[in-house]
């Protein structure tokens, strides 16, 4: 079943918070408050969104806080004083019960008599009394007459001249948009009339993409849950298959710049590290209490680390002293065991081979691969973005098996027909981002655009 896009509720009356930990609420709160002017002018209306992100998954994930307002009667001729004092009732017990949301309005003059109220912007910050991912989340809401105009800046989309063109989008298709990030990718392809279900682990991504995209209606839908487990929710697709599936792998820029997810040794953050709340486990859980040589494994085989031995030596002397709390702690401790020289931080190797570990990545892209045939339909296709050699290189191989027409063996007498051909490679090379891009983007220099499209099946 598809996410409903969000609604408004409006009036005045007093909304009831959920009094149980089973019940279950999804999508973004929106309450209408009345803001009296004078006489003679507009009423205005503000729409206030929050959405409480939890470090959960299943029921407790994406609860809706709501706001409660007392207000008290003044003599005619003055102002209807209205103090609000919200609080986030999450339907949870203990240290997440009954948070409260500090509001912050940012004060414009009032208008003249007789015209518009002006918009409004709002922050709420959520205080959860926990740490990590979802300690002290900012969610912005910004209101304007303009629409869209007024969201702030989330990612940025790679290749989407040759995404949209492979694609083929266009009126009557279904597209799945296998990592909805900011939406770009999805945009293109709803502007060209096509049908868009966008799936993304992130609550922070589907928010802001439905949020970018609603003018579209229903052609767009949204699924929070990972792209490699799609097939085990059929109903999800409506039982439709998809004219194309697109895979933009990694992390959005979004992720990146924001400290508290824990992705980047740019930026001080928890070491976190997750895509999204239903991940099982967080970067400080690997680093402070997986085995040496499973540390080892991981910087090999997911970072290409050749310093994976030091590195691994130098986190357990350390842990055993003090724990990891911060991206900080592990930056600076692999900069210890190995030193630094270059432009490259000795540590970006490290951080993506823990990054991989935590999100099972490559696992997520193998299921997908292997089961794309499940979501397409015949002359369906199928495009993956890569942004380094190891998926690439995994990609690249899934699509040269599953299209060549023969293969061959030293010992059989001569070639016979690939029994695991499911595919042909309209494109059989890569496609990489214009210089013309690469300036406007840089992280497009790595970037690898593959299209496969998938075969009528064979009659049996």
């Amino acid at each position: 079943m598809l996410f409903a896009l969000p609604t408004s509720a409006s009036g005045h009356t007093r909304p009831e918070a959920p009094t149980s930990a089973m019940a279950r609420m999804s999508g973004l709160g929106v309450i209408f408050l009345p803001w009296p002017e004078a006489l003679g002018t507009a009423l205005r209306a503000m729409a206030h969104k929050t959405v409480v992100r939890s470090g959960f998954h299943g029921w407790f994930a994406g609860r809706t806080p709501v706001i409660f307002q007392a207000e008290r009667k003044e003599p005619i001729g003055t102002a209807v004083l209205s103090p609000i004092n919200p609080r986030v009732r999450a339907g949870f017990h203990g240290w997440f019960a009954a948070r409260t949301a500090e509001i912050f309005p940012k004060k414009t003059p009032s208008p003249p008599i007789g015209t518009a109220a002006a918009s409004e912007y709002r922050k709420t910050v959520v205080r959860s009394g926990f740490h990590g991912w979802f300690a002290e989340r900012t969610p912005v809401t910004f209101m304007s007459a303009a629409g869209d105009a007024a969201l702030p800046h989330y990612h940025l989309p790679v290749l989407p001249r040759e995404t949209a063109s492979w694609m083929n989008a266009g009126p009557g298709k279904f597209i799945i948009d296998g990592t909805l990030g900011g939406g770009g990718h999805s945009e293109a392809m709803l502007e060209a009339g096509a049908r868009v279900l966008g799936v993304d682990r992130d609550p922070e991504a589907i928010a802001h993409a439905s949020r970018r995209l609603e003018r579209f209606g229903d052609r767009f839908q949204s699924w929070q849950g990972n792209f490699g487990e799609l097939h085990c929710y059929p109903e999800v697709q409506g039982g439709e298959l998809a004219d194309g599936l697109l895979l933009d792998l990694g992390v959005s820029s979004h992720q990146l710049d924001d400290a508290s997810r824990g992705f980047s040794f740019m930026r001080e953050g928890p070491l976190d590290m997750r895509m999204g709340p239903a991940s099982r486990m967080t970067a400080a859980d690997v680093v402070n209490t997986y085995a040496e040589s499973d540390l080892v494994r991981i910087l090999r085989e997911y970072g290409e680390e050749p310093q994976a031995r030091r590195i691994a030596a130098a986190i357990v002397r350390q842990r055993e002293k003090t724990l990891f709390e911060t991206t900080a702690d592990l930056a600076q401790c692999i900069e210890r065991a190995i030193g630094r020289s270059g432009k490259t931080h000795p540590a970006t190797r490290a951080f993506q081979a823990i990054r991989i570990e935590v999100n099972d990545e490559f696992g997520s892209l193998r299921s997908a691969l292997e089961k794309a045939d499940r979501l397409l339909k015949p002359g369906g296709r199928l495009l993956v973005i890569t942004f380094h050699s190891l998926e690439d290189r995994m990609v690249k191989q899934f699509f040269r098996d599953r299209s060549r027409e023969w293969i061959d063996q030293p010992e059989w007498p001569e070639p016979r027909p690939n029994p695991l051909r499911t595919f042909r490679l309209p494109q059989p090379k890569a496609i990489a981002a214009s210089p013309e891009e690469i300036r406007t983007n840089p992280r497009a220099r790595s970037a690898k655009l593959r299209v496969a499209e998938l075969l009528d099946p064979k009659p049996r």
